[in-house]
């Protein structure tokens, strides 16, 4: 045997250590986060494909988010969302790039090869679709909530990092909130297992963050996923393993949702809140 082959074979060995066992399959809503999860796992794991969901058409959401709040509330939601989200988003760049040099996280897609498009998470079709790749495991990052039939459909657990620290923060912007409410124990990360609830499920790791005098609303979760990215992946191994551990959350469970323009204004104002 040439030197080249020892070679060529020692390399295959390596790469072999170093692909974990199992496939997996990501349902995910299109965006960052999930480009990011993506690219971080697709160094260890062996990813079968990126099922994106359309997601819930804007007139759909807002009815649905207007029967639940009010419609007052939701407009103060939606005129925080027109002027001070796109307001920072022009303002964050930097930031963003320094979180993603920080943490070493890719926002490129996935390539074309590894998508499949369905209209939605909870449709019949994801379903066939699982059970056609019959995966090991299932990442959830930024769908709507699964329906139990979803979950019901696969015999392995689904696994999401969720931008909070549960179940005191639920939902959406737990960090923004923790910070608002001076609660800086509990700014953070959790990586769980999903269950028909809102981040109700079992929890694995949960990690704090640390924020800076130039962090805002729109680099809070780029924070959250750079510091819980790691976790996940360690959740991925401790499973795969049969040595997952469950922790404790927090006693308090709350929902929290997007903040009205009047609230993001008060408690920057009062609290210094970006």
């Amino acid at each position: 045997m040439n030197e080249q082959l020892k070679f060529l074979i020692t390399r295959l060995q390596i790469i072999n250590v170093n692909m974990k066992s199992g496939r997996i399959v990501i349902l995910a809503g299109k965006g960052d986060t999930t480009n990011i999860v993506y690219n971080y796992l697709k160094n260890y794991f062996h990813i079968e494909a990126v099922v994106f969901e359309k997601g819930i058409s804007k007139t759909n959401f807002l009815k649905k988010r207007i029967r639940k709040l009010g419609i007052s509330k939701v407009v103060g939601q939606v005129l925080f969302q027109l002027f001070i989200v796109k307001w920072l988003d022009l303002n964050s760049k930097k930031r963003k790039k320094e979180i993603l040099e920080q943490y070493q996280l890719n926002t490129s897609s996935p390539p074309a090869e590894k998508t499949i498009h369905v209209d939605s998470v909870n449709d019949l079709n994801t379903i066939e679709i699982l059970k056609k790749l019959n995966p090991d495991l299932i990442v959830v990052n930024g769908t709507r909530i699964i329906s139990a039939d979803v979950l019901n459909s696969s015999p392995v657990k689904f696994l999401n990092t969720h931008t909070g620290i549960t179940p005191k923060y639920r939902n959406v912007h737990g960090a923004y909130w923790a910070i608002v409410n001076d609660d800086m124990n509990n700014c953070g990360v959790t990586v769980h297992l999903v269950d028909k609830g809102i981040d109700t499920g079992n929890i694995i790791f949960q990690k704090t963050i640390q924020i800076t005098s130039e962090d805002n609303f729109v680099t809070y979760p780029f924070l959250q996923i750079g510091e819980g990215i790691s976790y996940l992946k360690k959740a991925i191994d401790d499973i795969f393993a049969n040595q997952l551990k469950l922790i404790k959350g927090t006693t308090e469970s709350r929902i929290w949702y997007h903040p009205t323009l009047v609230q993001y204004i008060r408690f920057r104002i009062k609290k210094g809140v970006k």
